[in-house]
């Protein structure tokens, strides 16, 4: 394992030292202030918080006082220490666990880039602990949040009054449900709260976009302030810059990214003529089979193995990419089939075939049975169907999620949502809510309500698709028949992979109204945050 792989595992990537250096001129005001980096690694925040202090006439007599620190490598510590006292400052860096460090005192300043550990491998005692000490400070964290999210809160502990709060931060910080109870307390803790966004990755080699965090004072934060700089080269023009304030909407800080203007037409037309995808109908996750390898079949494989009718189902085949228009019909499912794709589920009834039997005495001999999934049920090569939905929904998207109609009766399996249309609504959502969420407020919507992955990807989770903003039942109504007229030209657009068209098409009819200046501002808003994806992983499609 190379050093950048020993690092990542840890969640410790080593700061520029631009970004080191501007959070410790922010944090850092007196010469006789106090400074804590609660991660130290190689210690690159002490080493600017000294330069700071020494700028400012600090005495390098009380440095040991002034400059602390603590790192959980005994080796990175001591390496730190050596580091620090090699450039004249007689810094003190503790061996432990933040999360189980004590210190005597609060400080004026903390500062650092905590650990970015997902919660796959942020596990066992480490895990419990930092959870206790979120918990400690009244902050809830899921068994789902990743290490930064219980260092923010922790750190928060040891501020002085009056001090400040510096840190880098994964940008999730804004978007993912785990950080909703650290936003809260952000807004809670501190008197002003402020973000810096980067328009280019800042961490070589690295996917994760990342934020800094400036927050300061007491008495809780009515809103954000923001500022987007294009890279680290540019921090120096950040404090002349104009600051922008942005009211959180929701559980989640996606606004901030959007400019304001343009946020207060998106939100203002979902109260007029949207609804949220819950009261169409909820999405659902399609069925977990433990191995699509084994359980979905091509018809080529069915023959092969003598399955008949009765054993099988009818499935979209797994994957999302053959979800690019607006119905998924009986035609295309046969022509998917016929081109080899797994279109059929082994679901044989009670008493199953001797084919089937056969098969699954050789799925058992591979050990598909040995599966979590499958050895969880009984019987284990039963898998539990969903119930056949209206729509598809896409949830792992490089350009959008997709809603298709679903005219086919298909089965579906967990790379897809489905969703099953609540009573009143199924016949003309079926046919036209696909038609008719191809506008620039849901578009809009799915980069707000979403996630940014890795890669450039967007995800929904169910919770968040919930909340997608879709043309209300009475505005579908009243344009019926011209998003009907609509549908071959709209057809004809995806299929040239022409979403821009298609989307105008619909906006003329569903957002008749709307000044164009603020289609424009909506569109440009949804742009922005779609290339600000795609950066951070240009080539990568669902």
């Amino acid at each position: 394992m190379d050093n950048i792989e020993k690092r990542k595992a840890r969640g410790a990537f080593f700061t520029p030292p631009e970004i080191a250096r501007y959070l410790c001129d922010w944090a850092v005001r007196e010469p006789t202030d106090t400074v804590f980096e609660p991660s130290c690694g190689e210690a690159s925040f002490l080493m600017a918080a000294g330069e700071r202090l020494r700028a400012l006439g600090a005495a390098p007599l009380f440095w040991s006082e002034q400059l602390q620190g603590v790192e959980i490598f005994d080796t990175s510590a001591r390496n730190a220490e050596a580091l620090l006292q090699g450039a004249g400052f007689d810094a003190r860096v503790s061996v432990g666990d933040f999360f189980e460090h004590d210190p005597p005192t609060t400080y004026d300043a903390i500062v650092g880039n905590p650990p970015f550990v997902r919660y796959q491998n942020f596990t066992g005692a480490a895990r419990s602990r930092s959870l206790e000490a979120a918990l400690a400070q009244g902050v809830r964290l899921s068994g789902l949040a990743s290490s930064w999210a219980a260092f923010v809160v922790k750190a928060a502990l040891h501020v002085a009054p009056g001090g400040r709060l510096a840190l880098v931060l994964p940008a999730e910080l804004l978007s993912v449900n785990y950080a909703q109870e650290v936003r809260r307390f952000l807004l809670r803790r501190f008197g002003r709260v402020r973000l810096i966004m980067f328009e280019d990755r800042v961490f070589p080699g690295v996917l994760e976009e990342v934020v800094l965090l400036l927050a300061d004072g007491t008495g809780g934060a009515s809103c954000l302030e923001v500022h987007q700089t294009k890279d680290v080269r540019s921090l120096a023009s950040v404090d002349v810059a104009e600051w922008i304030q942005h009211t959180p909407s929701g559980d989640k800080w996606t606004n901030a990214l959007v400019a304001e203007e343009a946020f207060a037409t998106y939100q203002g037309l979902i109260d007029e003529r949207f609804e949220l995808m819950r009261e169409w109908g909820r999405p659902y996750l399609g069925a977990v089979t433990g191995n699509n390898k084994y359980f979905s079949l091509s018809r080529a494989d069915a023959v092969a193995h003598g399955l008949t009718d009765a054993d099988l189902v009818r499935i979209s085949p797994p994957g999302a990419r053959h979800l690019r228009g607006l119905t998924f019909t009986d035609a295309v499912w046969k022509q998917l089939a016929n081109e080899g794709s797994r279109c059929l589920l082994l679901y044989p009834g009670d008493n199953p075939s001797a084919a089937a039997l056969r098969y699954i005495e050789a799925g058992a001999d591979a050990g598909v049975s040995g599966a979590y999934k499958c050895r969880v049920r009984s019987p284990w090569w039963r898998v539990p169907l969903v119930e056949a939905p209206d729509l598809f929904l896409t949830y792992m998207n490089h350009d959008r999620p997709r809603l298709v109609t679903n005219a086919a009766g298909a089965h579906i399996l967990n790379s897809v949502y489905g969703v099953r249309l609540a009573n009143g609504r199924r016949e003309v959502g079926r046919d036209l809510l696909p038609i008719a969420s191809l506008n620039s407020i849901t578009l809009l919507g799915t980069e707000v309500v979403g996630r940014a992955y890795g890669g450039g990807l967007l995800k929904m989770e169910p919770r968040e698709a919930d909340n997608l903003p879709l043309p209300s039942l009475a505005r579908i109504r009243a344009s019926e028949q011209q998003l009907r007229n609509a549908r071959p030209q709209l057809a004809s657009a995806l299929r040239r992979g022409d979403v821009a068209s298609a989307v105008e098409t619909v906006d003329r009819i569903i957002l008749a109204d709307v000044p164009e200046d603020d289609l424009k501002a909506l569109r440009l808003a949804r742009e922005m945050l779609f290339q600000r994806r795609r950066a951070r992983g240009k080539g990568v499609e669902s």
